[in-house]
C-alpha cells in the first residue's frame, strides 16, 4: 500500500479524486500493482474518510448532549 501512495504526486495525495484512469494506470505501474488492487485500495480509503466524517458528527452531536448518558459505559 504504501508504495502505492508514494507512486502519487503530491497533488494526488491531496485530493485523490482528480485520479482518473490513466493516472490509476500511471501510479499501479508505478508501484508493481494491478489497477484493480488500487482500486480496492482507494476504495477502501473512501469509505474510510466517510465513516470519519460520520464519527465526527457523532462526536460533535454527543458533545452539545453533555457527552455520554449516564451510566451508558459502567458494567
Amino acid at each position: 500500500m504504501e508504495g502505492m501512495v508514494c507512486a502519487m504526486t503530491k497533488k494526488e495525495r491531496l485530493n485523490p479524486v482528480i485520479l482518473n484512469a490513466s493516472r490509476r494506470r500511471r501510479i499501479a505501474a508505478g508501484s508493481g500493482v494491478t489497477v484493480t488492487e488500487l482500486n480496492t485500495m482507494l476504495n477502501k480509503f473512501f469509505q474510510m474518510q466517510t465513516m470519519m466524517k460520520k464519527m465526527g458528527k457523532m462526536s460533535k452531536m454527543m458533545g452539545k448532549m453533555g457527552g455520554a448518558m449516564p451510566g451508558m459505559f459502567r458494567r
